[in-house]
């Protein structure tokens, strides 16, 4: 028995803001986002928009086809989480209408969680594997602005419905972790944005992916020349072109420049336009090279590295089910995409600063989202979500 990822979906904001704007207002050459970091436009989310309502517009596709009662468990990964008691999955769980009986969980370390709840899930599957278990990923990337990582902002969520005989990817057991106490992005209680030393975040990046990959040989016995893609953790594209860089060199990998390009290539797309959204991020990549490689992924093995700063890394593999491309949301995604709304600069500003309620008094938010859900109000320190 196999078990793995039976169907996938994404979503992001209905805004995003280019990246070539925030050059001109920066008086810098574009090429700089959109070569050196490898960015073009980064999502941002409207008022009526946040982790909540990305993942129910993100899983709502899975749950029409399979119906409300056919999810055991839903676990929710974030860092960017909207209450320190409740799981923000406990409000996923109404406004999808899954059964009473469904559990709910909600995981968080950085970047790394989604992982996390897809090892979880399979697990729980193959103890049961009448059971399905839908995974959550879902954030928001938030910086200081006039910092480096103001480009590197985005949002996004995507769902995952781990199964028994999985329609998408099968998920090999093996994995090779890495953990270590270090201090290279972090975001304490008191601040709505991340604190980060990106030279340093990356020197950990590819220290963990060194020694994820070196624990993954060991259990799985498996080569780099094995696995045909590489999806990697996207707080922005040039990281992942670093990264398999550093690993094709790691094994003496007996390929030219553009054949290492082509690995990761596919993997890219959606995140170029998204921007980061952290725990959903890897996946997201994940969704763009199953709908965007134009060869034929069947039977092929992909490697997956998930990194989350703090730091806890893991590197592991799945293999892409014969029929796959019967299962893509493609059409919706490319929709989603091509009607979101381009902000000005103003604009964006405008939604960077838009009010934090914390006051505990009655605030009615605007109806902005294109989505099918929305945050409508907060009141008495309650969020209130509706259907749209």
């Amino acid at each position: 028995m196999s078990v793995g990822i039976d169907e996938i979906s994404f979503y992001t904001s209905s805004y995003y803001f280019d990246l070539r704007t925030l050059a001109e207002v920066q008086n810098t050459d574009p090429e700089k986002y959109y070569v050196g970091i490898g960015q073009e436009k980064m999502g941002m989310a409207a008022p009526d928009e946040d982790v909540v309502t990305m993942a129910a517009n993100a899983a709502l596709p899975l749950i029409e086809r399979v119906g409300p009662d056919a999810v055991s468990t839903l676990m929710f990964a974030t860092e960017t989480g909207i209450d320190q008691s409740k799981a923000a999955g406990v409000y996923v769980h109404r406004l999808l209408g899954l059964n009473p009986n469904c559990r709910v969980v909600e995981m968080k370390q950085a970047c790394y969680s989604a992982t996390a709840a897809l090892q979880m899930a399979c697990a729980l599957v193959a103890r049961d594997p009448s059971r399905k278990v839908l995974v959550i990923a879902s954030d928001i990337a938030r910086y200081d602005l006039d910092t480096p990582g103001e480009a590197t902002q985005g949002c996004g969520a995507v769902a995952m419905l781990i199964s028994a005989n999985p329609r998408l990817v099968e998920i090999d057991p093996e994995v090779g972790n890495h953990t270590e106490d270090v201090m290279d992005f972090w975001r304490p209680n008191y601040r709505t944005t991340a604190l980060v030393d990106g030279k340093y975040s990356t020197k950990i990046y590819l220290k963990s992916l060194k020694r994820a990959w070196e624990n993954f040989r060991v259990a799985s016995g498996r080569r780099f020349d094995e696995l045909s893609y590489f999806c990697y953790h996207l707080p922005f594209t040039r990281m992942a072109q670093k990264a398999h860089q550093h690993l094709a060199k790691l094994n003496k990998a007996s390929l030219n420049a553009e054949q290492i390009e082509d690995q990761i290539a596919p993997t890219l797309n959606y995140n170029r336009i998204i921007g980061n959204s952290y725990t959903a991020s890897m996946y997201i990549g994940l969704c763009s090279l199953l709908e965007n490689c134009r060869e034929d992924l069947a039977g092929q093995r992909i490697g997956f590295f998930s990194y989350g700063s703090g730091c806890v890394a893991e590197f592991y593999s799945g293999s892409v089910v014969a029929g796959y491309r019967d299962c893509l949301h493609v059409q919706r995604h490319r929709d989603m995409l091509e009607q979101r709304e381009s902000l000005g600069y103003e604009e964006y500003l405008k939604l960077y600063h838009y009010p934090d309620f914390r006051d505990g008094e009655e605030h009615e938010l605007p109806h902005v989202t294109r989505g099918r859900f929305r945050l409508a109000a907060i009141s008495h320190h309650k969020r209130e979500y509706v259907p749209c």
